[in-house]
């Protein structure tokens, strides 16, 4: 079964009583798993057409 992502607009909305009672298991995504999941997208989507060096991505990472 695929997981499905649940945005709430309202604190109201946030009432996970609904799933309760109809027997689907809920949880809150931690900080950390909502973090993955905006990376994940953002990885997605990235332009792959470029190439870089890897001298200039050391040369970054050493700032």
């Amino acid at each position: 079964m695929e997981p499905i992502v649940l945005n709430p607009k309202s604190k109201r909305e946030y009432d996970f009583q609904l799933l309760a009672k109809l027997n689907i298991p809920s949880r809150r995504l931690t900080r950390e798993e909502r973090e993955d999941l905006g990376m994940a997208n953002l990885m997605r989507d990235v332009d792959r057409s470029k190439k870089v060096s890897k001298a200039s991505i050391m040369g970054k990472l050493a700032k």
